[in-house]
Formats: C-alpha cells, sequence, structure tokens
C-alpha cells in the first residue's frame, strides 16, 4: 500500500472539519465583498446590519480612493465589540432600524445627501456616537490606509520626524532661496 497521499480515514476526518467550520461560519453570518475580493466573518451583527454600518463609517469619513475592505475592518471591530456586549448589540441593531426607517428606504440605498441628511439628524445619539468613534480608530489606526495617505507611521524608533519624514515631502514645492527668512541676513 502506497504512503503517499491521504487514505480514506484522512479525508473523511479533514472534510468533517471543514464542513464543520463551514457550517459555523455560514451560522454566524458573513460580509462579502460584492466583487469577492474580501469576506468579513461576522459574530453578533447580520449581513444587512453589517453592510449598513459600513455604509454608515464610509459616509461619515468618506475617501473615494479608499476601497470597503478598510471600511469593513470597522464592521469587524464593532462586530467583536458586539459579541461580547448584548447592550451594544442591540443599539447597534436599533441604530440601523432606525437608519433604515429615516426615509422608508434602507439606509444603503439612499443617495449620499440623504444618507448625509440622516446621519446628521442622528449626530448626538449615542448609536452615531459609537459608530463615528469606532470609525475614527479602527480606520485610521491601520498601518495600509496609513500607506495608501502617504503617511509613514511612527518615527521615534526612527530617531523621530528631524532625521526620517520631516522634510520629505515631494508635493510641495521647494522653497526659493530669496523667500527664506535666512536669505535676509
Amino acid at each position: 500500500m502506497s504512503t503517499k497521499g491521504m487514505n480514506r480515514r484522512q479525508f473523511l476526518e479533514t472534510s468533517g472539519r471543514a464542513t464543520a467550520g463551514v457550517a459555523v461560519l455560514a451560522s454566524a453570518g458573513v460580509l462579502v465583498d460584492p466583487k469577492g475580493a474580501w469576506a468579513l466573518g461576522l459574530t453578533a451583527l447580520d449581513e444587512h446590519s453589517a453592510q449598513t454600518l459600513l455604509v454608515m463609517s464610509r459616509t461619515i469619513y468618506p475617501h473615494d480612493t479608499l476601497a470597503d475592505q478598510y471600511y469593513a475592518g470597522v464592521v469587524g471591530a464593532l462586530d467583536g465589540e458586539a459579541a461580547g456586549n448584548a447592550d451594544l448589540a442591540q443599539s447597534l441593531k436599533d441604530g440601523v432600524a432606525g437608519l433604515d426607517a429615516a426615509m422608508g428606504v434602507p439606509f444603503v440605498e439612499l443617495s449620499e445627501g440623504n444618507r448625509l441628511e440622516v446621519l446628521t439628524a442622528r449626530q448626538d445619539s449615542p448609536f452615531f456616537q459609537k459608530v463615528r468613534g469606532t470609525t475614527v480608530v479602527a480606520l485610521y489606526n491601520n498601518p495600509l490606509v496609513w500607506r495608501h495617505f502617504g503617511y509613514e507611521g511612527a518615527s521615534f524608533e526612527f530617531g523621530g520626524y528631524i532625521d526620517r519624514g520631516f522634510n520629505d515631502l515631494n508635493w510641495l514645492p521647494a522653497p526659493s532661496a530669496e523667500a527664506s527668512p535666512a536669505a535676509a541676513d
């Protein structure tokens, strides 16, 4: 008998684990990119709530050149926190329901102007503030987002900004010698 490959017992054991993993993933919910480039497993949120929160965070902090996968990180952070906090999970669920009910159309189907109007009316609510605060941290504390915007990250371990990053802007014109205060001395 050949020792290469997988025997029947190993095949059944492996496929059983894979099937169980898919069943767990399917029961928890998944937020999937329409183009199929990424997916986010959900624990506490359903797919509609996750999609609404993604669109909400993109509307609050819009960056046309930033892909949805970075905003999905916000949804992942909210989902992770809601998994251990039933009050937050209910607040997110109620907040999404409120966004959908605001104009009688699901929030994700509203135009950008109508989304702004709905969010502006709710900007002082605890729901809005929770999503806004989580977006600030989860979106702008992502090193891949830093790279997208040209931020090189903290410089302390490299000697500070004097030695790294202080004078490497290539999008500003170089100062002229006659405009410099040192040139007048």
